[in-house]
């Protein structure tokens, strides 16, 4: 029998949730599985620029979903779409737990451009996943078992906080500490389709992460220095796909940026700089040389 909750303990209530941009500061393809799926061993950080989602109580009875944003038209507004697939897992999730999940309008913020190797789209769906879980911590694990299936990327969103992450995304070890780093990501405006870049993949034996530092990185130069012999092993091959990929790395490298690379799959690139008035400037020349790239300026998120 479903217990339908009254609206203050309803699962899913008016709210205002950030979707922060994943970034792969390092990602080492280390193995792949026999249903073909690749094992990783990546460090994970977010950023403090996203997407937003604002969630309210539907008037009727069916979930609405409105699209609003910079890269609205670039993402499916119907069932396709990773937001409304996670509130149908989710609601998934809550039967199995006798609970009724009511139907939510959204209007989903897209400010991130899709297909970029920021996990624009699994950062959205973890966010409505982590809602209903901050309602109902016992449906924690399910909740993130579920955003699993959505995507790898999701249940790393889904904790939302610096990581060393293992197999094909779903495990994760929390980093003591990561700085604030000012930081700067670049979008040549070329989507990369992630299994393309796999299939290009020369290798898929490297060898793991250097150990991270048992106290974490201190300051920003810190970062730099340990992910300097690092390697984003996706990158040869989604340059292979976009040339444009190097060119920006270039770009943040001669902007003053301590270190430049590819996240994900690509073609986003993120440069991290010692101070936020390099970095605004870093911004700003990329944005004059490249008008039609997507160049934001934004931080690393200290959470752990």
């Amino acid at each position: 029998m479903s217990l339908a909750l009254p609206e203050a303990e309803a699962p899913v209530r008016a709210a205002d949730l950030a979707a922060r941009a994943k970034i792969n500061l390092a990602l080492h393809v280390v193995g792949r599985r026999a249903d073909g799926y690749h094992l990783l061993d990546s460090l994970v950080a977010f950023a403090e620029i996203g997407d937003r989602l604002a969630l309210e109580p539907a008037a009727g009875e069916a979930d609405e979903l409105e699209l609003d944003g910079p890269f609205a038209a670039a993402v499916p507004a119907g069932a396709d779409n990773l937001v409304l697939r996670a509130l149908a897992a989710a609601r998934e999730v809550a039967s199995q737990a006798h609970l009724d999940l009511p139907a939510a309008r959204i209007r989903l913020i897209k400010r991130l451009p899709p297909a970029s190797g920021i996990g624009g789209g699994s950062a959205d769906a973890a966010a409505l996943l982590a809602h209903v879980a901050a309602w109902h911590p016992a449906l924690r694990a399910p909740l993130r078992q579920a955003g699993l299936r959505l995507g790898a990327d999701v249940p790393m969103c889904f904790d939302g906080v610096p990581a060393r992450v293992f197999g094909i995304g779903e495990a994760g070890k929390p980093v003591a500490v990561l700085p604030a780093a000012p930081t700067v990501l670049v979008n040549c405006g070329t989507p990369v389709s992630t299994p393309d870049v796999f299939r290009r993949l020369a290798r898929r034996d490297h060898p793991p992460l250097p150990p991270l530092p048992v106290r974490g990185f201190p300051d920003v130069g810190a970062l730099a220095t340990w992910l300097a012999p690092t390697r984003n092993d996706l990158e040869a091959a989604a340059v292979e796909l976009v040339p444009a990929i190097a060119e920006g790395v270039a770009d943040l490298c001669e902007a003053g940026a301590l270190f430049a690379r590819m996240s994900g799959s690509g073609a986003t690139v993120f440069g991290l700089f010692a101070d936020d008035e390099t970095s605004a400037r870093a911004a700003r020349d990329l944005a004059e040389r490249h008008p039609g790239w997507w160049v934001a300026q934004t931080r690393l998120s200290s959470l752990s």
